[in-house]
């Protein structure tokens, strides 16, 4: 257990470290919040998309087909009972910061940290399950999400389709279903590209860091409330949750590791673009990134000893 504990903790160090180099810079004007737009721009529409293509440039098996519909249907039960949960939380709140800090605990960063995670700790034969609950993730986020942020008027199909996660994930899916392996000079393209997404990411995360107000983030008691939800009740949840399904530990550790990671950026650009409170959600992402370093070593340490994996 003490090893495993070790292992995850030095691979969540080493994604810390590549935030810091972003933060460094950040602070040091090397790179502007102005150029921070461009770069997630090229994670979103070129990185992340190869990296899903790359991760289901797999084999076809009926077996491997059977565990990425049980793995749906795991992920797609596990956010209806998350949505749920979320109605009563943060009533006593303004309703603008109610709904984002009900959003931030609800997403997770999924993408940009969850699958690098996922990638560090479990190896690449688990980010098939990491990918199902990225396509789930999006669709609950341009559902769900824009509901409690903007209201029903506000849900677009286009924009819970037309998103660069969902085509890569649509492309990564029609290959593999369809048993096409790219040739080696575009497979390795793709590979390189994707390879990117863990390092890029972090950077982002740690150059949008070096933005925040910490004495404000630290001061108010709503915020950290809804970290502790986020970073702790969250993946013990899930754990609980799962333990009497008992799906086999690649799939059970990445569902709990998911559920554990700090809040989604996104948090802070919905919270923008439908006039909800926008400081609040923004301190939310700082303050459950900062403190994931010690939850998620924790996470998947209970995860690994509950599925059997340690």
């Amino acid at each position: 257990m003490l090893e495993y504990l070790l292992m995850v903790a030095s691979q969540v160090g080493t994604m810390f470290l590549m935030m810091a180099v972003g933060f460094v810079l950040a602070k040091m004007g090397k790179l502007t919040q102005a150029s921070i737009p461009q770069m997630t721009n090229l994670l979103l529409t070129v990185v992340l998309p190869c990296m899903l293509i790359n991760s289901l440039q797999l084999e076809r098996t009926p077996a491997l087909l059977g565990a990425m519909e049980y793995a749906s249907l795991l992920v797609i039960a596990l956010y209806a009972l998350y949505c749920l949960l979320s109605i009563p939380l943060f009533r006593k709140q303004p309703e603008a910061t109610a709904k984002a800090l009900r959003f931030g605990t609800l997403y997770g960063n999924a993408g940009f940290m969850g699958l690098p995670l996922i990638q560090l700790v479990l190896g690449d034969h688990a980010l098939v399950y990491g990918v199902i609950n990225l396509v789930i993730f999006n669709v609950y986020n341009w559902s769900h999400g824009v509901v409690l942020m903007g209201g029903r008027k506000q849900v677009s199909l286009k924009q819970a389709v037309l998103n660069p996660g969902i085509i890569g994930t649509i492309i990564a899916l029609a290959l593999f279903l369809c048993g096409i392996i790219l040739p080696p000079m575009v497979g390795n393209a793709v590979s390189f590209l994707g390879s990117m997404n863990t390092p890029l990411a972090m950077v982002i995360i740690g150059a949008q860091m070096a933005a925040a107000d910490w004495k404000a983030v630290f001061r108010n008691r709503s915020i950290l409330a809804a970290a502790l939800l986020k970073l702790v009740a969250m993946p013990l949840l899930t754990a609980l949750v799962l333990f009497p399904l008992h799906p086999e530990p690649d799939l059970y550790c990445t569902l709990v590791l998911l559920a554990g990671v700090p809040t989604a950026s996104i948090t802070a650009m919905f919270a923008q673009k439908y006039g909800q409170d926008v400081s609040t959600s923004a301190q939310l992402v700082t303050v459950t990134t900062l403190f994931s370093v010690l939850t998620l070593p924790c996470c998947g340490v209970l995860a690994a000893i509950l599925s059997g994996a340690a």
